[in-house]
């Protein structure tokens, strides 16, 4: 009997030639098996991974990571620079959570019940839900005094309408020196209204890379 002997060369080639095949294929055909196929980018995850935990290295920091990252989170949602959150805080409550005032405003932010209710705040020691609801009263006074940063303070101290009648920061001690406190930390009197995403973006919100 005779046999023809086999030709491991030419096998070889053919298995090259499919694995290129393959490639092609699946990098230049696009099909429903492609894409299952398809790895999700590591980059993409990332970099979802690192705008939710970015904080910018010149905000300042109460001490408490989970707490800065509650404000730096707020900051870019409602389009509020976190540098202002912070500078009212730490004039409010100096990061104290269970924080109270002789006139009944409670936690970080010092909201009252009437502010609270007013934007969402059910429980005002909820450090994440005052900050919220505080940040959220930030903006609309923004918004009503056109960006005017000692306007604002001074309404979310003394209330818009005490603004309203002294046509600018009211002649309260208390008023004038939390206007003063704040803004000096803050290092700014005007704050852009702005819609998050160009809030983001004036402010430097997000990571570079």
């Amino acid at each position: 009997m005779h046999f023809t002997p086999r030709k491991p060369l030419r096998s070889f080639k053919n298995v090259v030639f499919a694995v290129i095949a393959i490639f092609v294929v699946s990098n230049f055909v696009d099909s429903p098996f492609t894409r299952v196929l398809a790895p999700v980018s590591a980059s993409t995850v990332s970099a979802a991974v690192s705008v939710e935990n970015y904080i910018p290295a010149d905000v300042p920091t109460s001490g408490d990571h989970d707490l800065d990252l509650v404000i730096a989170r707020t900051g870019r949602d409602l389009g509020v620079d976190p540098r202002l959150i912070h500078a009212v805080i730490w004039q409010e409550s100096k990061y104290k959570p269970s924080a109270e005032s002789h006139a009944g405003a409670q936690g970080l932010m010092q909201l009252m019940p009437a502010a609270a209710q007013r934007f969402g705040c059910e429980d005002r020691n909820d450090a994440e839900s005052n900050v919220k609801a505080g940040t959220k009263y930030l903006r609309w006074l923004l918004k009503r005094f056109d960006g005017n940063v000692t306007l604002a303070l001074a309404a979310y101290n003394a209330g818009e309408g005490n603004v309203d009648k002294y046509e600018g920061v009211p002649p309260f001690g208390e008023t004038q020196a939390y206007v003063r406190i704040i803004t000096g930390r803050y290092g700014k009197t005007y704050h852009p209204v702005l819609t998050p995403e160009e809030a983001s973006s004036y402010f430097n919100l997000l990571p570079t890379n």
